[in-house]
C-alpha cells in the first residue's frame, strides 16, 4: 500500500504537468527499459529474422528444383551481329522473371555457365526458370546455334578446389570496357583453360547470373550515388575555399605585398583584409553522377562466381589466376575484382569462413545475391551472352582427337600435336572414319614422309595396303621399319625399275582368267585403261575402241577356255592381240576354239565388219601395244600367261603391296592406267562379298599428278566409289590445280582429311579456300618443313584446320627399326610377288605364242567359222 502511494502521486504530478511532459517521461522510461533489457528486443529481432530467412530459403530451394538447363552448341561458321547478341541478352533478362509469384528474389535469375572439363574447349550452358524454357530455346542466332536440353552435371570430388566471387570495383557508375567482337571476347577465357588436363582432374567453371532488380532497389542505389556525388562536390568546394584562403593570407603577409602598400598614395586603405568569396558547390548533374544507372533500360544486376578444381596441388590456384587475368580484359574505369581481403600470404574470401558456406549455397542452388555495386547494362557483357564464334581460336583437346597407339587397328596416325602448354602427343583419327585423304605441299615438305608413317603404322596394326610410287623412293625409306618377322609373309614388291645386274620382275596378265574373274569385267578394265591413257572416247576414237574391245573379248574367251581345260599356262596375253588382228591362222584358230563362248553379235562383227576395215585401221590399236612390247621390263611383266599380281586377293587377305612403275613416260603411263583400272575393277568386284565381311584396304597414291595424267577418270571414280567397298584412298600431290577437274572435285568433296604443307600461295589457295582462308595462304606458305595444317574427321564432325607436325620415321618408330633384316625383307617381298629373273620371263614371253597356237589347235572343232581373210593378207 505504501508503494502505491508514490506511484499515484507521480501520476498525479504528470497529469498536473501536462501531456508533453508525460510523453517525454514515457519515452525516457522506455529508453531506460530498453537499455536495461536490450537483449529482449534483440532476441526478438533475431528470431524474426531467422524465421523469415528459413522460410525464404525453404521457398528458394523449392523454386530452384524447378530450374532447367540448355546447352548451346555453335556451328563452325557462327558469326552473330551485335544486334543479335543484344536481343539474346534481352531474352535472358526477361526469362529471369519467369518464376512463380511466391519465389524469392534470389531465385529469379538466369545463369550463364562457361565450363571447361576436358570434354570440350568451353561448354556454354544456360540455366534458368522452367517457365522460361520456351523463351530461351528460340535464340536470335537461328540455325547457327543448336539448343539442346541439358542434363544436370554431377562432378566427382576433387582433392583441391578454389572459389572466388568477382565484384565491380572502380567508379560505380562507370561502364566496363567495350570489348570488340573480333577477336572473340571469350578468347581470353578459352586461352586460360586451353591447357586443362582432364586426366589430372582439372576443372574450371565461370557462372554469370543476370537478375532484373525491382524499381525500389534501383531508386535506392541512385539516391545513394547522388548523395555520394553531392558530398564529393561539397568536399571539393570546401577544399577549394581552404586553398583560396590560404593563398590570400600568404599573399597579404608577403614582403612584396607590404612594400606595395607602403608605396601607395593612401597606404591606410590597405589595412583591411581582402574579402575571399568561397566557391559554391557545383550542381550535380544526374546523368553525370549516375552514369550507366541514369536510364532504366536493359539494366540488370549480375553475380560472377568462379570455381577451379584439380587433383594436383597448385593447378587449381594457377587456373584461377589465369581466369582472373582473362577477366581483366573487360576492365576500364570499372573492372572485375576478386571479393575479399589479402592478409600477407592468405586471402580471406569465398574459400574461407564465413563466406564459403554462402558461396556453396549459391553455387549449388543457382541463387543470385549480388553485391550492391554489381549493376551493368547488357551491352557491357555482350561477349558473354553468346557461345564462341568463328572469331574464336579453340584449342584441340585430348577428347577431340585420340592419341595414337602403335599396332591399334582402330587408329590411323596423323601427326604430332603441340598443345598450348608445350606438351606434344601423337594424334590419330579413327580408321573407320578416315575414308579419303588428300595431302598437298611442295616437294620435300613432308607429305610423303607422313603418308609412309601412316602406312607403316597401319601395316603393323594388321591392315592391308597398296603403296603406288612412280619414283620408288618410298620403298627403301620404309624397308627398315617393315622388316619384322610377322610382316615378311604379307609384303610383296612389284618393282618395274629393273635395278641391279640380275633384275627380277613379277608378272601380271591383265587378261588372265585363272583368278576367277568375270570375262566382261576383265575386258572392260583393259579397254578402259587404254582409253584413259590414250584419250580415247566414243567421239574421238570409236573405231579403235571397237577393234580393241572385240579383240580383247576373244583373248579373254580363249583364256577362260584354257583355264577350264586345266591349262592356265596356255593363256594368251595382251601382246597376242597383234597376232589375233594380223595373223589369219591364229585368228581362225581362236575364233573356232571359242565360237561357242562368244555371243552372236561378236561373231557377226568378226565375220562381217572386221573384213571391211581398211588396212590402216589397226595401227592405232597396235602401236601402244608395240610400245609395251618394246620395253623388256613391261614385256616380261605383262607377257606371262599366269600372272602372280592379284590385287583383289591382296586386299581380301590384308597384304602389303608396294608397286613401283618404271617412270612417267607414255609407256609407263599406259601401264599405270592398266594397273589403276584393274584396281577399280577389283574393288568393285567386292560387291560379291557381304559388307560386314569386307576387309578394309588402303591404297596410297604418291604423285597424283603422274597417276591422274595416265587415268584421270579412273582416279576420280576411286574417290567416289571406293568408300562403299571399304577401300580408302590416300592421295598426295604437289599442285592441286594441275589435277584434272574431275579428280580435283572428287578429292575435295569426299576427303575426310585435308592436309597441306608449305608451298606457294597460289598452290595452297585451293585448300585454304575450303577452310574459309583461316588460316590464310600467307600463314601456310610460311610453314617449316614437316609442318602441316589439316582438317580431320572425328566422331562425324570436322576438327580443325589445326597445325600438326608431320611424323618423321626416325623419331616416332625408333624402337621398331630393323636395319639388319632389310635383306631378308627384300628377298621375301620379291618372292611373295613371284619375281623371277628378267631373262627367264622374257624367254617365256617370246615362246608363249607357240603354246597358245598348240592349245588352240587341239581345241579347234572340225568346222571353223567362215571369215574373210583378204584384208589381213594384204595388211601383212
Amino acid at each position: 500500500m505504501d508503494s502505491v502511494v508514490p506511484y499515484l502521486s507521480d501520476r498525479a504530478e504528470q497529469r498536473a504537468a501536462g501531456p508533453g511532459l508525460g510523453l517525454l517521461t514515457s519515452i525516457v522510461h522506455t529508453v531506460g527499459w530498453l537499455v536495461t533489457h536490450w537483449w529482449l528486443p534483440a532476441a526478438a529481432i533475431i528470431a524474426v529474422w531467422a524465421a523469415s530467412e528459413l522460410a525464404v530459403r525453404h521457398l528458394a530451394r523449392k523454386a530452384s528444383a524447378e530450374r532447367m538447363a540448355l546447352e548451346l552448341v555453335p556451328a563452325r561458321h557462327f558469326d552473330p551481329s551485335l544486334e543479335e547478341i543484344f536481343r539474346r541478352g534481352v531474352q535472358l533478362a526477361r526469362a529471369s522473371t519467369s518464376m512463380p509469384w511466391w519465389a524469392p528474389r534470389r531465385t529469379k535469375t538466369v545463369q550463364i555457365r562457361l565450363r571447361a572439363d576436358g570434354t570440350a574447349p568451353l561448354r556454354y550452358r544456360i540455366e534458368g526458370p522452367a517457365g522460361g524454357e520456351r523463351l530461351l530455346s528460340i535464340t536470335p542466332f537461328g540455325p547457327d546455334v543448336t539448343v539442346n536440353r541439358a542434363r544436370p552435371i554431377t562432378d566427382k570430388p576433387r582433392e583441391h578446389t578454389v572459389r572466388a566471387e568477382f565484384i565491380l570495383r572502380g567508379k560505380p557508375s562507370a561502364p566496363l570496357r567495350e570489348v570488340p567482337l573480333v577477336p572473340d571476347p571469350l578468347q581470353p577465357l578459352i586461352d586460360a583453360v586451353c591447357d586443362l588436363q582432364a586426366e589430372l582432374g582439372d576443372l574450371a567453371e565461370v557462372r554469370l547470373d543476370l537478375q532484373r532488380a525491382p524499381k525500389w532497389v534501383l531508386r535506392t542505389r541512385r539516391l545513394h550515388l547522388m548523395s555520394a556525388a553531392r558530398r564529393t562536390e561539397r568536399r571539393e568546394a570546401q577544399r577549394t575555399a581552404r586553398w583560396l584562403r590560404q593563398d590570400a593570407s600568404g599573399i597579404e603577409d608577403s614582403l612584396g605585398f607590404q612594400l606595395q602598400q607602403l608605396l601607395r598614395d593612401h597606404p591606410g586603405s590597405g589595412n583591411s583584409r581582402r574579402l575571399v568569396m568561397p566557391p559554391v558547390p557545383r550542381r550535380v548533374e544526374p546523368a553525370e553522377a549516375l552514369g550507366k544507372l541514369a536510364e532504366d533500360d536493359h539494366l540488370v544486376r549480375v553475380q560472377l562466381l568462379v570455381m577451379c578444381a584439380s587433383n594436383t596441388q597448385g593447378r587449381a590456384e594457377a587456373r584461377l589466376a589465369q581466369l582472373q587475368a582473362a577477366l581483366d580484359v573487360f576492365g576500364g574505369h570499372s573492372r572485375w575484382a576478386m571479393r575479399g581481403w589479402r592478409i600477407g600470404p592468405w586471402r580471406v574470401g569465398a574459400d574461407r569462413w564465413p563466406s564459403r558456406h554462402g558461396f556453396e549455397r549459391r553455387w549449388d542452388l543457382g541463387h543470385c545475391q549480388p553485391p550492391r555495386a554489381n549493376w551493368i547494362r547488357l551491352d557491357e557483357v555482350t561477349g558473354l551472352l553468346k557461345p564462341p564464334t568463328v572469331n574464336c581460336r579453340l584449342p584441340l583437346l585430348a577428347a577431340d582427337l585420340p592419341a595414337f597407339e602403335f599396332a591399334n587397328p582402330e587408329l590411323l596416325l596423323q601427326g604430332i600435336y603441340r598443345a598450348p602448354d608445350g606438351r606434344r602427343r601423337m594424334v590419330a583419327t579413327y580408321a573407320h572414319e578416315t575414308l579419303f585423304e588428300v595431302g598437298v605441299g611442295k616437294a620435300g615438305g613432308g607429305k610423303t614422309e607422313r603418308a609412309l608413317a601412316q602406312a607403316i603404322g597401319w601395316a603393323h596394326a594388321g591392315g592391308g595396303l597398296m603403296f603406288l610410287d612412280p619414283h620408288r623412293d618410298s620403298w627403301p625409306r620404309a624397308l627398315p621399319f617393315l622388316a619384322h618377322d610377322h610382316l615378311l609373309p604379307r609384303i610383296a614388291l612389284i618393282d618395274l625399275n629393273a635395278l641391279g645386274r640380275a633384275p627380277r620382275v613379277s608378272s601380271w596378265n591383265p587378261l588372265g582368267m585363272h583368278q576367277g574373274q568375270a570375262v566382261h569385267e576383265v575386258v572392260e578394265a583393259a579397254c578402259d585403261g587404254f582409253a584413259a591413257a590414250l584419250g580415247w572416247d566414243d567421239a574421238t576414237a570409236p573405231r579403235a575402241l571397237t577393234i580393241l574391245t572385240h579383240a580383247l573379248t576373244v583373248v579373254a574367251a580363249v583364256n577362260a577356255a584354257a583355264c577350264q581345260a586345266g591349262r592356265p599356262e596356255d593363256q594368251m596375253t595382251l601382246f597376242h592381240v597383234r597376232a589375233l588382228l594380223t595373223d589369219p591362222h591364229v585368228r581362225s584358230l581362236a575364233l573356232a576354239a571359242v565360237s561357242g563362248r562368244l555371243d552372236e553379235e561378236t561373231l557377226s562383227w568378226w565375220q562381217t565388219v572386221y573384213p571391211s576395215l581398211p588396212v590402216d585401221a589397226f595401227g592405232v590399236v597396235l602401236n601402244p601395244i608395240a610400245r609395251l612390247a618394246a620395253n623388256p621390263i613391261t614385256r616380261a611383266f605383262l607377257g606371262q600367261p599366269v600372272g602372280v599380281y592379284n590385287i583383289r586377293w591382296a586386299m581380301d587377305h590384308q597384304k602389303i603391296v608396294w608397286v613401283c612403275p618404271g617412270g612417267s613416260g607414255p609407256t609407263d603411263r599406259l601401264l599405270t592406267a592398266l594397273l589403276a583400272r584393274d584396281l577399280l575393277r577389283a574393288v568393285r568386284s567386292r560387291r560379291d562379298t557381304p559388307e560386314h565381311q569386307r576387309v578394309p584396304f588402303r591404297p596410297y597414291f604418291d604423285e597424283l599428278i603422274t597417276l591422274t595424267g595416265a587415268a584421270p577418270e579412273t582416279i576420280a571414280a576411286m574417290f567416289e566409289d571406293f568408300r562403299k567397298y571399304k577401300v580408302h584412298v590416300h592421295g598426295m600431290t604437289q599442285l592441286l590445280a594441275r589435277l584434272p577437274a574431275a579428280v580435283r572435285l572428287s578429292l575435295v568433296q569426299n576427303a575426310s582429311t585435308l592436309a597441306t604443307a608449305a608451298g606457294s600461295q597460289s598452290a595452297i589457295a585451293p585448300i585454304t579456300t575450303e577452310w574459309g582462308d583461316n588460316p590464310s595462304p600467307d600463314h601456310v606458305a610460311a610453314l617449316d618443313r614437316y609442318e602441316h595444317y589439316m582438317s580431320l574427321t572425328v566422331d562425324g564432325r570436322r576438327i580443325g584446320p589445326v597445325r600438326i607436325t608431320g611424323p618423321h620415321l626416325d623419331d616416332i618408330f625408333t624402337n621398331h627399326t630393323r636395319p639388319r633384316q632389310v635383306p631378308a625383307l627384300e628377298c621375301a617381298a620379291r618372292a611373295n610377288a613371284g619375281a623371277l629373273p628378267l631373262d627367264q620371263l622374257t624367254d617365256r614371253a617370246a615362246k608363249q605364242l607357240s603354246r597358245v597356237t598348240g592349245f588352240l589347235t587341239q581345241h579347234t572343232p572340225a568346222t571353223r567359222p567362215s571369215v574373210n581373210l583378204q584384208k589381213e593378207t594384204e595388211y601383212l
